[in-house]
């Protein structure tokens, strides 16, 4: 048999080293998680990605080849766990834009259009997503048309309530849960007294969750009745606490960012708003996200909250999608992280590097054969 010529040789290398970090890497990482479990029935219990701050570039902020790497990360990621691990549901918890923010009408739809292409999914998966800070501004410096497009593109109101497998969502949009009673905040919270009386009227049988009140019951009759199960409160802003001083893992915030005090309404919901979302949805738990780090904490009335690090390459070394496994009353939480960063540029130096010492080693036989070939 003929041997190959050694350009062909360096050229198959090439194509190798390229598809291994560029594609196959994602399956072989991912492939290595699982579903966390629960002591139920885990065919009737929902298998559901939890991802947040995927910040799309715009033409603002970063290199053109840092916006087309990070999204074809990110892609090749998503598609790659869709595959593997085949959810139920997929909630993206804000910052779906890095530029949306200041973007025109025309570059919004421009990556509303590359956020669908990336983040493709079948019909039967229930898709959903919440709005962040740089999707439409802070709450002080928004303007009321950016709001609307961003909800009218993702068909997500302010406050929504969610049923999947008999299992309750109250998704919000943490810009407009401000208690200043501002134009878009007033319309958010009659919203969420809407989704508080649905639940109330639910778990209480009366509007106001007092059982005795009559009145109150009688409103529940025209208000549509949700299963008998505590809510899992999902938004981008974390709930107030007062820095990431408590949290750890992997992928916790550095030292040098973690005890720094967050600002109410920008590092995380203030504490009044806070307090009535706890107050009005009871939730059995909050995921959130924002802060791109991982962190857990515990507020008030033991609600626990898991802050779900950003999806992107480019706020971290480890980016990772939490899995979650939820019943009608037990959930179980775990993550699955993707290929690091650091461990893609390393595989690529020694590529480089082999490739290197074997045309030192071989330089005279490359030699040999484009002389006889010319």
């Amino acid at each position: 048999m003929r041997p190959l010529h050694p350009l062909l040789k360096v050229a198959l290398f090439v194509a190798f080293l390229f598809l291994l970090c560029e594609l196959f890497i994602y399956y072989l990482v991912i492939i290595q998680c699982s579903w966390p479990t629960i002591k139920s029935d885990n065919n009737e219990a929902l298998r559901a990605f939890f991802i947040s701050d995927t910040h799309l570039l715009g033409s603002r902020q970063g290199h053109w080849f840092d916006k087309l790497r990070r999204e074809w990360q990110m892609t090749r990621a998503f598609q790659s766990a869709m595959t593997i691990l085949n959810p139920d549901a997929v909630f993206v918890l804000g910052d779906l834009t890095d530029e949306g923010k200041w973007a025109s009408d025309y570059e919004f739809d421009a990556t509303v259009r590359r956020f669908w292409t990336m983040f493709y999914h079948n019909s039967d998966v229930d898709f959903n997503v919440v709005a962040g800070n740089h999707d439409m501004g802070f709450h002080d410096v928004i303007e009321p048309n950016r709001q609307h497009r961003f909800e009218v593109k993702f068909k997500t109101p302010s406050v929504q309530v969610l049923t999947i497998k008999d299992n309750v969502f109250v998704l919000v949009n943490s810009i407009t849960m401000e208690t200043d009673m501002c134009s878009m905040c007033s319309t958010a919270t009659e919203q969420l007294r809407h989704a508080s009386m649905q639940l109330n009227c639910t778990k209480y049988g009366s509007t106001n969750g007092q059982i005795s009140d009559s009145k109150s019951s009688k409103e529940c009759d025209s208000i549509q009745k949700l299963p008998k199960v505590a809510p899992i409160l999902l938004q981008h802003y974390p709930l107030w606490r007062v820095s990431d001083a408590m949290c750890t893992g992997v992928d916790a915030a550095p030292p040098n960012e973690r005890y720094e005090k967050f600002r109410p309404g920008y590092g995380a919901l203030p504490l009044d708003a806070s307090q009535r979302l706890l107050s009005w949805i009871q939730p059995r738990l909050v995921i959130s996200g924002h802060t791109h780090y991982n962190c857990y904490v515990v507020h008030d009335g033991d609600v626990p909250e898991f802050s779900v690090p950003s999806f992107s390459w480019r706020n971290l070394n480890n980016p990772s999608i939490v899995l979650a496994t939820i019943s009608k009353d037990k959930y179980e939480i775990g993550k699955c992280f993707l290929p690091q960063e650091s461990t893609v540029k390393m595989i690529y130096i020694i590529g480089v590097f082999t490739l290197a010492i074997w045309f030192l080693l071989n330089v005279k036989k490359l030699k040999k054969s484009l002389v006889g070939k010319n």
